[in-house]
């Protein structure tokens, strides 16, 4: 199937990639494209919540947890895994087509509202190059700046891949 406006894309030839931030696989393994790093597990992304000083006397007061856990659905996580700095928006549109068919279309608009949503919470970015990513982008890392324990109370695949 030919993917309507993809060259004239403006993001057709650059590079969503992942910004460091504490993500896992789990679960069983779901649709996915055949690719390196690309697993179609649940893709959960971790972040430290930070309190004010009245929230963090309720929050003692209470019992919350201290970090907030969110796991993607099923064309998030594949694109989560898809965007590591090395393919190009084009590239990923294509993956995504040909995984998901209908369920994503029109692909190329469905994938960039899907990368704004991730720039928007900001924990994706959109570079020229993958020369540009200086970061590390594989799971299981501890963003610098956040205190998260190291142990997790849920089965979490932090196992790094090839293409992650």
């Amino acid at each position: 199937m030919d993917l309507v406006d993809l060259e004239n894309h403006p993001l057709a030839e650059k590079y969503p990639v992942r910004l460091p931030v504490w993500w896992c696989r789990t679960g069983d393994s779901g649709p996915h494209p055949d690719v390196e790093g690309s697993t179609g597990k649940t893709i959960v992304l971790r972040f430290e919540k930070t309190f004010g000083r009245i929230e963090r006397i309720f929050a003692k007061l209470m019992r919350a947890p201290k970090e907030l856990r969110r796991p993607l659905l099923d064309k998030n996580s594949v694109l989560w895994e898809l965007c590591n700095g090395q393919r190009t928006f084009a590239e990923i549109c294509k993956h995504m087509n040909a995984t998901f068919h209908e369920e994503v279309s029109p692909v190329v608009h469905r994938t960039h509202a899907g990368i704004q949503v991730f720039v928007g919470l900001n924990v994706m970015k959109v570079v020229n190059s993958p020369e540009s990513v200086e970061w590390n982008t594989q799971p299981g890392i501890v963003p610098q700046g956040q205190d998260l324990p190291d142990e997790v109370s849920f089965d979490a695949d932090v196992d790094v891949r090839v293409g992650d």
